[in-house]
């Protein structure tokens, strides 16, 4: 089951971003460096004010009643990156690792097409972590392509970010 997001989720919202880019992240990185970008990108009054923009919407699944993930899209001025056409940005789509391998991603996929339709967008892009394979395999075997990279900075790393892109 997938709803969205209310300022009355911000808790399990932060406790959820917080596990799940920890999952993702923590083993390719120094854990420092993760921990210090944990601090300052999931704070309560970071995530508040994302879920008060008109233009970001998030998400949650639940599989079994157990909340297992999360999707995050931004439209028109909500948008990290402007990029030409009327475009959705994937920001944030993420499992918690329990609960991968069982659709979930693409569920959250679907629903971010959804809302793309809702919306009238004609394109959809996302940057992805150069280093994170399985999310570019699963990018790829839904249609993206690579359109342009660029620098990511954490907890005083750089990483490279590869920009993906589908026509819808």
């Amino acid at each position: 089951m997938i709803q969205a997001c209310t300022k009355a989720d911000i808790d399990i919202l932060k406790d959820l971003s917080i596990q799940t880019f920890d999952e993702t992240f923590r083993s390719q990185n120094k854990p420092e460096n993760i921990d210090q970008y944990l601090a300052n990108a999931f704070t309560t009054a970071k995530l508040l004010s994302e879920i008060e923009h008109p233009h970001s919407y998030f998400y949650v699944i639940y599989y079994h009643q157990q909340l297992a993930g999360y999707l995050k899209v931004n439209i028109l001025d909500a948008q990290t990156e402007q990029y030409p056409g009327n475009n959705l940005e994937i920001e944030r789509i993420y499992i918690a690792k329990d609960y991968q391998k069982f659709g979930l991603g693409k569920q959250l996929f679907e629903h971010a097409l959804t809302v793309a339709t809702e919306n009238n967008c004609n394109r959809i892009w996302l940057g992805v972590w150069e280093k994170n394979d399985n999310a570019i395999q699963f990018y790829k075997r839904l249609g993206f392509t690579k359109i342009d990279e660029h620098a990511f900075l954490h907890g005083g790393m750089k990483d490279k970010l590869i920009i993906l892109y589908l026509v819808l």
